[in-house]
């Protein structure tokens, strides 16, 4: 017997590229767009680590030098970027500075998960764990040595104290004020929600800040700062007791 004979046709070039058009145009378009969306989220992965790490150098040159004294090149020698770099993802001292002090700020925010306060009971824990974390986050030796060169460069650069206030000290303002004035809607303080707050800060803090930045006084433990946020709650309610309309209604 002899070998099959195997017939072949033949199709006009045109045809096979014509048909086979759609198959592979939309294949290699796919693939193209897959490789960008994926190059994208590897650059943009890569340039959030090399802006953390500008902060992070940002902030050793800041505590070294000083504000005024550390200069970009010094910043960007520590953080093994060019200045071109430097300027690109984050920009100038200042906002290296407002960086630094945003990303610690959100911390002091009211956990979303944190109950609204309908009872004095609620209210009560919540002003306790609130007061810990601030204590807490507030009392990080990081955040102490912010304060205490917003104090030592509050001649050469004012800036440095005026971003401390306006963005580190008035997140922990905002939380308070917000659970004050939630207490007070549902009729469990009398008051104005920011004069509470005040009150609350002060009965937590006492002279614990300025020992802090003086350096006479540790962090306090956690057992240490759940009881002072425990002993500010209870003294705060005391000052402020159920308003009338509320206990007889």
């Amino acid at each position: 017997m002899g070998s099959p004979r195997i017939a072949f046709e033949l199709v006009p070039l045109g045809t096979i590229i014509q048909e086979g058009w759609y198959y592979v145009v939309p294949f290699l378009s796919r693939g193209i767009s897959m490789g960008r969306k994926l190059r994208r989220r590897q650059e943009s992965g890569d340039e959030s680590a090399v802006r953390e790490r500008i902060l992070e150098a940002a902030f050793a040159a800041f505590m070294k030098s000083g504000y005024a004294s550390a200069s970009t090149l010094e910043i960007a020698t520590r953080a093994r970027v060019s200045k071109r770099e430097l300027y690109a993802l984050v920009g100038n001292k200042q906002e290296m500075l407002i960086a630094c002090i945003s990303g610690r700020a959100k911390r002091l925010d009211v956990p979303a998960d944190m109950p609204v306060p309908r009872d004095r009971e609620t209210l009560a824990g919540v002003l306790a764990t609130f007061g810990a974390k601030l204590v807490e986050e507030i009392s990080d030796p990081m955040v102490i040595a912010v304060f205490r060169l917003a104090i030592a460069e509050v001649m050469q650069a004012p800036e440095v104290a005026q971003a401390v206030n306006s963005i580190g000290r008035e997140a922990s303002r905002a939380a308070l004020r917000k659970i004050m004035s939630q207490a007070q809607a549902a009729g469990l303080l009398a008051g104005h929600p920011a004069a509470l707050a005040e009150q609350f800060a002060g009965l937590l803090w006492r002279d614990l800040m300025v020992s802090l930045l003086l350096g006479v006084a540790e962090r306090p433990s956690a057992r240490e700062i759940a009881g002072r946020a425990r002993e500010a709650t209870e003294a705060f309610l005391r000052l402020h007791p159920l308003p009338k309309d509320a206990a007889t209604g």
